[in-house]
Formats: C-alpha cells, structure tokens, sequence
C-alpha cells in the first residue's frame, strides 16, 4: 500500500518548505519531497531550494565578506582606522560561505521535525489519480495525497550558443564556487545576480566588465534610481556596457573571448578569465509530467494558475518561481502560506502588489509599488517626496550618505503608490513602505509617525514629509 497524506509538497525551497510547515501546522499530515543534492558531500537531497543552496543566502554571504575587504581596504582609514593592506584568502571565504547554507539547510530538517513534515528523497512526477488522492512517483515509490502543492522552482537560463561548464563559464552556481580572484572577469546581463556578482568579485581586485543587451539600465527599476545606481557603479568600477549583441564566444581552459557589437554599432572583443553568464532564469518543470493530470503550462513554460494558485485541476496548485510574477523567495513564502490557508477554509491572501524588490550590492536598492514611469504611463497624478541620504544624520556618522528614498502619492488621495530607496539598509527600510502599502497608508500617516534619532529611517519620514512640500532637515 502506497503511502498517504493530505497534502504532499513536491519541491523544498522557499515556497514548498513553507507551504509544508503551515500546511501541517494547519493539522494536515504533509510530506515534502526532494531530489536535488546541491552538492551535498553525501550526495544527499538538500532542502531550502535555489536560495538557500545556490542562491540568495551564499550570495548574500559573499556579499558581506567583500563588503568587509574593501571596508577594510579602502575606508577604515577614513576612520581613523589603521589595519594594512587586506588579503582575501577565498578558500576561507567560500568554507565560511558554505557553513552558512549548511546551517540553514540543516534549520529547516529541524523544523520538518519539529511540525511532523515528513521528508521523502527522490523526484515528483505525476502519475494519475487514485482511489485515496492524486498519485506521485518520488524516487522508486509512489504517494498518494489529496492535495498536491507543485513548487518545483526555476533553474538559471542558458545561452544556446555559450556552453556552460562552471569553471570557465559559470552560471548563478559556477559563481558562488569561484576558488580564486579573477583577473578579467566578464558577465552576460546587468540583472540582479550580475551586479551582485560582479559587485563581489570587483571588491575583491577583479577587473569586471558587464554586458547587457538590454538598452535601459535596471528598466523595472524606478528611473531616478536607475540613473543613481549606473553612477555610482561605474564610479565604483563596474564597467557596464549597454545595448550590446553578443557574438562569437570562443572559450580555453585558461579563459574566453566574447566578440560583441556595442550600442553604436561597432564591434568589439573581450578577454576574460572567468564567465558569468546571468540572463535570467527559466520554470523547472523537468519530469513533473503534469500533462498526465491536466495541469497546463503557458508558452514559456509556467504552471498556469489563478490569483489563488490554483491550476484548474481540482487540489493541485502550485507557487514560486515555477508560476507567473516575480521570481523572490519572499513571493513563493507568501504564495505557500497562502494556498495551506486557503486549503483549511481560511481566507489566504498574498498580494502581488506590495512585494518588495531588493538588489543587494553597495548601496542597496529596494523599492515596492509603482515606478515613476509606470504612473506617467498610466495616466496616474502623482505627487513625489524626494530625501538624499546626504542630509540623514546617521548616514553621515556611518560615513555612507550615497543615495536617497523616493516616495510617490496619489496627487488626489495622498495614498502612497511606491517607495524606491537606494542607499544603506534599502533592504530593511523597505518594509516600512511595504507595511504601510498593505494597509492602504497615505503619506501623511508616515509624515504623523515618530521615528526614532538618529536612524536611516527618517530619510523615510522625511520622504513622506516632502511630498506635501514640508521636509524638515532638507
């Protein structure tokens, strides 16, 4: 007799281990399975997914550690501080880095213990519908559950033409294991894990150059800020090259050349040591054979649901990156926890609207709602509250007043539309923004609320202030 349970998660990142914890602390009895080892030393399924193996925690990991280095190399003096010439040792580094996933991963074992989570090792596909539920090959068994959550994630998107062996070329996975200092590094797209790979390595002494198709800098960013973060970029020394095409990429076991044609036209050859190829990433729905039970994928391949992620297949929904909208760990959190509610009659709820963005290099830029350009192209009136970090106390005593916020408001309703920040802790005071969009807040409520001196947070305030034309310290 095949195992049974109420709801099985097929997938362990972000959006299925949530899902599973709340599903089960709902009272329903859940399995999760997985199949990706993330090269674990045993060859062991890790859970956590993308994120916590290859993804936003490592990432985020070396981000810190190069932020450190070039502190150490290039500020501390400013302090008064006096330490010498930094080295980096990247062995340490990556071990350090490692540690931390470990530890992450191994967290949420604990957790599955902790809310009777069982874990099954192997990979989900459908197989049909059985008498007790859907039925779901994992590994060499088959499990039948009455509701199935698909959160099978993305994986990174390749370049037909660009073989990618993570060594030589790497994408977001051949990245985080780098085991030396480029000389010449080159990267295909100027999204988030480009910058923020490049940010890492450039701190570090790499000469990094990167290529973007795109003619726009950050397009889904807010203009002003995209123009702030492509300053002091390249004043940093990212070497960003808009507008290009992508030729002939000729790759040896000691590096690569890429031919490419630049925004005027003229063509153009680069040399590297290392690769990093970030053009975006693609669903995974790699043997889930969902046709077997009716479940659609659109044209680029995404589960299709509704605002509920419901497939259209009475119990099987699926959440995260393997469905449509932004591709965030937070976003597939929210999603999960949503259907496990909605699944016990509960009134789930994930808004789309309020899910904050974050690139994670220095500064740091966030933002949630809506962009300058959108509200001008919408036809929305809207009034602007401008603050530079420059005139923020506690950024000064920090020596990083690089940036500002950025608050829009209805020009009728004073409802806040959007808040962009880029500058220190952008991925900390964006909540602020996102709790008081959630709750419908104008920007008089955030200009009415005490905030703490001296804190970055009063650049918000401040922000909220100026958009009826009254900031105080600016």
């Amino acid at each position: 007799m095949s195992k049974q349970f109420d709801v099985l998660v097929i997938g362990g990142g972000p959006g299925g281990y949530v899902a599973a914890i709340r599903a089960a602390q709902l009272g329903f009895s859940v399995a999760c399975c997985e199949s990706n080892p993330y090269a674990d030393p045993k060859g062991e399924p890790r859970l956590g997914g993308t994120c916590l193996n290859v993804g936003c925690i490592p990432s985020k990991a070396l981000l810190h550690t190069s932020h450190l280095f070039e502190e150490a190399g290039h500020s501390f003096a400013d302090q008064g501080i006096t330490v010498g010439t930094p080295k980096i040792d990247v062995a340490k580094m990556m071990g350090r880095k490692s540690g931390v996933v470990t530890q992450l991963t191994s967290g949420i074992k604990g957790l599955f213990k902790k809310n009777k989570v069982t874990q099954l090792n192997g990979h989900g596909s459908f197989v049909g519908q059985g008498a007790a539920g859907w039925q779901v090959k994992v590994g060499d068994e088959v499990v039948e559950a009455k509701q199935v959550i698909i959160a099978t994630g993305s994986k990174a998107r390749h370049l037909p033409t660009i073989p990618v062996d993570n060594k030589i070329v790497c994408d977001n996975i051949g990245a985080l294991e780098i085991d030396s200092v480029p000389k010449k590094l080159a990267i295909i797209g100027a999204g988030v894990i480009g910058l923020e790979m490049g940010s890492v390595w450039r701190r570090l002494g790499s000469e990094v150059t990167i290529l973007e198709a795109m003619p726009d800098f950050l397009a889904a960013a807010d203009q002003d800020v995209a123009k702030e973060a492509l300053k002091v970029f390249t004043k940093q020394g990212l070497n960003i090259n808009l507008g290009v095409k992508i030729g002939d990429v000729k790759v040896t076991k000691k590096g690569v050349s890429i031919a490419y044609t630049d925004k005027e036209g003229k063509a153009q050859k680069l040399d590297a040591d290392r690769l990093i190829v970030s053009v975006g990433r693609i669903p995974n729905t790699d043997g889930l054979n969902a046709d077997k039970v009716g479940v659609k994928l659109d044209e680029r391949g995404f589960v299709q649901v509704d605002g509920h992620c419901q497939t259209g297949v009475a119990g099987i929904w699926a959440v995260g990156d393997v469905v449509r909208g932004p591709m965030l760990a937070h976003k597939a959190m929210e999603e999960g926890v949503m259907v496990a509610e909605l699944m016990a009659g509960q009134a789930g709820h994930c808004n789309f609207d309020t899910v904050p963005w974050v690139i994670y290099t220095s500064p740091e830029i966030a933002w949630v709602g809506k962009t300058e350009q959108q509200l001008k192209a919408e036809g929305v009136a809207y009034k602007v509250g401008k603050i530079p970090f420059l005139a923020n106390g506690r950024a000064l005593g920090m020596g990083d007043p690089t940036g500002f916020v950025k608050m829009l408001a209805c020009a009728q309703t004073d409802r806040i539309l959007g808040v962009h920040i880029i500058g220190a802790n952008a991925s900390e005071l964006i909540s602020e923004g996102v709790v008081a969009m959630e709750f419908g807040a104008a920007s008089e409520d955030l200009a009415r609320i005490c905030h703490a001196h001296p804190t970055l947070s009063e650049a918000v305030h401040e922000a909220a202030l100026a958009c009826d034309k009254r900031p105080l310290h600016f």
